[in-house]
């Protein structure tokens, strides 16, 4: 069972899919996986904005609760062997602690594992983590040889070239600068992240901060949202990134390339690299949508 998108991905990228049970309501990659029964819902209500949405979620957390609930009476139904889940993002899964003590409570406690990278080797690390749960070694070797492959021919293709500056916002009411890997995935891109730290939690920022940072282009990556709702955001906010005075600005799909830490990272790291370089990096998945 998977309780994180990233987690579902990875499953099913190292040949899970058939033994997976049950996702969140998130998972919708593979498309395979919108087939499976949902163990958990939302529990904010539709149409927020996102200043609205960050109240909320800062309020809920304050408290020290979800904004995702759980179907125990489901879950106990399924008696997973195993349970993939994630600890890092509060705002991205159901509580690593109400997972682990519901399955501390079922006749035959599953086991818990929880994926949570900060950095793009970490996430290469939690292929080897779920296959040595599962007994996928050779497919996960296989989805790492060729990961770690398309991350060294996008480094070679940008080597040597003239790094812009970039920023990456990850929310814009309020500003949020992009953590965890997007700073690495922008080094390797053939950029240079004015306002993130690799390895380190996303950050609120002011909007004079963000200016001040002098960004050439700014990445308009809104957490969990795809291309077109982040190009949506992007025009609601389009005189604050005016003033910004960046030559570029792009809305990506972040719920696919960016937010979520599993196998599509590196396709990620294609897309930014084809933004700030295209001569070098001509063709990548995804799209980016100018402002």
């Amino acid at each position: 069972m998977s309780l994180a998108p990233h987690a579902t991905e990875l499953c099913f990228a190292i040949g899970l899919g058939d033994e997976l049970i049950a996702v969140t309501h998130e998972c919708d990659f593979p498309p395979q996986a919108l087939r499976l029964p949902r163990v958990t819902r939302n529990r904010l209500p539709e149409g927020l904005s996102s200043a609205q949405i960050d109240a909320a979620v800062r309020e809920t957390t304050a408290v020290g609760e979800s904004i995702y609930e759980l179907d125990e009476k489901l879950l106990r139904e399924l008696e997973p062997e195993l349970i993939v889940t994630q600890a890092l993002c509060p705002v991205c899964a159901v509580s690593y602690d109400d997972v682990a003590a519901l399955a501390a409570e079922l006749p035959q406690p599953p086991r818990v594992i929880s994926l949570d990278p900060h950095t793009l080797g970490e996430t290469l690390g939690d292929v080897r983590t779920v296959a040595r749960a599962t007994g996928r070694r050779d497919e996960a070797l296989d989805l790492i040889a060729r990961s770690a492959g398309r991350v060294d021919r996008v480094r070679l293709a940008v080597r040597g070239v003239r790094r812009p500056t970039v920023a990456a916002l990850e929310w814009l009411d309020p500003p949020f600068a992009a953590g965890h890997w997007m700073p690495q995935l922008i080094e390797y891109a053939g950029g240079l992240d004015v306002l993130g730290l690799a390895g380190e939690a996303s950050e609120r920022v002011e909007w004079e901060a963000v200016a001040a940072a002098e960004p050439e282009v700014v990445i308009v990556m809104p957490c969990g949202y795809d291309a077109p709702r982040a190009l949506l955001e992007a025009r609601a906010y389009a005189d604050r990134l005016a003033e910004l005075r960046a030559s570029r600005v792009v809305a990506v799909d972040a719920a696919a390339y960016f937010s979520r830490p599993g196998p599509r990272l590196v396709d990620g790291l294609e897309l930014l690299a084809h933004i700030l370089h295209p001569r070098q990096v001509p063709q990548a998945p995804g799209e980016a949508l100018d402002l």
